[in-house]
């Protein structure tokens, strides 16, 4: 019996399981969907249908860099348990994500599922079949691609991929002094969590709200005080703030005099290797972050199992 496209998303739809998974199922059953359906639990390729609503907020995040360092990309793949996070087989498939991301452009999710590999499985498919072995749901959450023609893509990962970094540098010299540097950038966004790079990146109108917020306070605080002073003490609680959330603004942590930028210790750097550097962004991904993680209560399944 000839096995037709309809056939196959019809399959697909009922049973969750991959598309290679269904046209070579109802091909073993000569389309028989029933039979199919049955060939296909048999197999375990319905186990990631079953497992699709249950929670994954652990995993890891990787980061793969092109060879030239002019590429990079960073992707967060979650699982269900911690314990699967550090299975070899998951590592396996997160760098075989991470390497499919830089073979590819697009920057859709679901338009990335569906490209593939040299084998021709999709990664749907492939994250289908990883979910039928490992036996946990699993869930390619996102990734993201930078690219720097005139410097190089600096990586970090911290704490076996719990926290990844990338950093755009901009330079005209590469060097050890540099790359470390580079590094020490890329450390000092996995430790301290800035949300912008520069305050150029900063929406104005939301600078401009903020002041008037900060001399509504301000004013509050002193009524007496003339406008120049209120202003100055506006100023100086948005510079804080700025140097808290921006990259370049922010305490250097590994400076030795506790005051020193991350822009001036770039600044440092650059004179002494005759070089000019610019860092022109960065990409965190943390494990996790963002997602509602489901509260065990051991006490409580104990005496639910016993009231049954």
């Amino acid at each position: 019996m000839a096995i037709t496209a309809a056939m196959v998303k019809q399959l697909r739809e009922m049973s969750g399981a991959g598309m290679m998974d269904c046209k070579k199922a109802l091909t073993a059953t000569d389309g028989d969907m029933d039979k199919a359906v049955d060939y296909l639990r048999e197999n375990g390729q319905m186990k990631a249908a079953k497992k699709a609503e249950r929670i994954a907020a652990e995993g890891i995040c990787e980061t793969l860099v092109s060879e030239d360092g002019k590429k990079g990309v960073a992707v967060e793949v979650n699982a269900e348990t911690d314990f699967v996070a550090k299975n070899e087989k998951f590592r396996t498939f997160v760098s075989s994500v991470a390497a499919q991301v830089m073979a590819t452009e697009t920057d859709s999710m679901d338009e990335f599922m569906q490209t593939t590999g040299a084998d021709g499985t999709t990664m749907q498919e492939l994250l289908t079949a990883q979910i039928a072995v490992i036996g946990e749901n699993m869930k390619i959450r996102r990734f993201a691609r930078m690219s720097e023609e005139n410097g190089f893509i600096a990586a970090y990962t911290h704490m076996g991929g719990k926290i990844v970094v990338l950093v755009d540098v901009e330079t005209d010299v590469v060097n050890d002094a540099v790359t470390e540097m580079a590094k020490n950038v890329a450390m000092q966004v996995a430790a301290m969590r800035p949300q912008y790079c520069s305050r150029d990146e900063v929406d104005q109108d939301y600078l401009e709200k903020e002041k008037e917020i900060l001399f509504a306070a301000a004013k509050n605080e002193k009524p007496n005080a003339p406008e120049k002073v209120i202003n100055g003490i506006v100023m100086g609680r948005l510079n804080k703030e700025l140097s808290e959330t921006c990259l370049l603004d922010q305490v250097y942590v590994k400076a030795e005099d506790g005051k020193q930028s991350v822009q001036k210790y770039v600044d440092q750097v650059a004179k002494a290797n005759g070089a000019k550097i610019a860092v022109k962004g960065f990409i965190r991904f943390e494990t996790g972050e963002g997602i509602e993680k489901k509260e065990e209560n051991f006490a409580e399944e104990v005496a639910a199992q016993m009231r049954k």
